[in-house]
């Protein structure tokens, strides 16, 4: 209690001092944008500022455009028309990433109608994303990720037609995405992860410039939509979506996709496998039944992890993913695959596979003995299945026992 009247009295001082500052007579720098600096800080709990914060270095009694050496970091201006006499600087980016400042975002933001770039990032800002955030008609990147902000995202976000980079992870937003977020034709980067955001995710394919789209962790559910063709990094992880994956097969760019716990159904079909650039696959948690893994003769695939464990799957392991060469990370594990582990599985664990997950599973038959030499630093596990192995190998510990093995399902 006592931190807290002292932090509004501090607070009420400061803010008194501010505005009894005379008005700067040869100032460069824009006195609204001035007053929105002001505002910026006063809106900040004055025991959060460290002395090693940006905002601690923003003495008033200076030209925040002019200040040159360690005053008002993480400000950058415009430089005002040598020609023109009455021009002024303008506030075009403000970066106070880190700082640990906790406070609220002013509203009068929208004043900074320069502004390119906006990184409150890593704070403790909490309260509403203010609608007055929608003038700043010129932002390409606003990055608020890792704070406290609540309520809704700002349904007119899509007004902001120059943002490039939207993040506001790791917050406490909620409601749907707004539908307006479509509008963002300029965006490569957004990120909407962790926070608590419902609703289905709208048709993303007319922002063709996309690369990058994580919802992972939050409450969306419903059936894929159409996404953007350019598309590099897919992270839906960690949500209620359902239906199957075909959407996904278009997207020849695809480095990453992660659509793990979810309620997906159907197959993991060969269309995944045929993405020429293609490295890391989690669809891991969910509730598919069909594994397809098509034979890759092109030396050129480039997938490297493959994880599909705690599925549904059934049948024989797939062979074919021993045809691809760059390879070495695979998770099969906690599904139906019955019968014995391919033999040309050993070869790989012996080469080049680094880890091979195949506990929780119905397979059978006799492990080489010759792998208690050859599988060193190889990670993962053959437990909970009807192998026989031989002594000493750690990955085959644990085997079911003989009754549970000839005792039918062994799930």
């Amino acid at each position: 209690m006592a931190r807290l009247v002292n932090s509004i009295f501090f607070t009420f001082l400061y803010i008194s001092f501010i505005y009894t500052l005379s008005p700067y007579v040869n100032a460069t720098t824009s006195q609204s944008d001035i007053q929105v600096l002001v505002a910026i800080k006063t809106s900040i709990d004055p025991f959060s500022i460290t002395p090693d914060s940006f905002l601690s270095s923003w003495d008033f009694n200076l030209d925040p455009c002019e200040t040159t050496g360690a005053s008002f970091l993480g400000i950058l201006c415009t430089v005002p028309d040598q020609v023109d006499t009455n021009a002024t600087s303008r506030i075009i980016e403000i970066d106070l990433e880190g700082d640990g400042l906790e406070g609220f975002l002013t509203s009068s933001i929208g004043n900074l109608t320069e502004l390119v770039s906006l990184n409150l990032g890593r704070n403790k800002f909490r309260g509403p994303v203010p609608e007055s955030i929608t003038n700043l008609s010129k932002l390409t990147s606003l990055q608020l990720y890792e704070n406290f902000f609540s309520g809704s995202l700002v349904d007119d976000i899509g007004v902001l037609t120059k943002l490039e980079t939207l993040d506001v992870s790791n917050n406490r937003l909620s409601g749907s995405i707004p539908s307006s977020i479509t509008s963002l034709r300029s965006l490569t980067r957004l990120d909407l992860s962790n926070n608590e955001f419902t609703g289905k995710i709208p048709q993303l394919n007319g922002l063709w410039q996309l690369s990058s789209f994580d919802i992972s962790n939050n409450q969306i559910y419903g059936n894929l939509p159409q996404f953007p063709l350019k598309i590099k990094t897919l992270s839906l992880s960690h949500n209620l979506l359902s239906g199957h994956i075909t959407p996904v097969h278009k997207l020849r760019h695809l480095s990453t996709l992660d659509l793990s716990d979810n309620r997906f159904s159907g197959g993991i079909n060969k269309g995944i496998f045929m993405i020429p650039e293609l490295s890391h696959v989690n669809v891991s948690v969910n509730r598919f039944t069909v594994f397809e893994v098509v034979e890759f003769s092109d030396k050129k695939s480039q997938l490297h992890t493959l994880d599909v464990h705690a599925n549904r799957l059934h049948g024989h392991l797939p062979v074919n993913l021993v045809t691809y060469p760059n390879l070495t990370e695979i998770n099969l594990g906690h599904n139906l695959f019955s019968g014995e582990i391919p033999s040309e599985y050993w070869s790989r664990l012996r080469f080049s596979w680094r880890s091979l997950n195949l506990e929780y599973n119905n397979l059978e038959g006799s492990v080489p003995r010759e792998l208690n030499r050859t599988l060193e630093g190889v990670q993962g596990s053959f437990e909970h299945n009807c192998l026989i192995c031989p002594k000493g190998l750690q990955l085959c510990h644990g085997q079911r026992t003989a009754s549970e093995c000839h005792g039918g399902d062994h799930n």
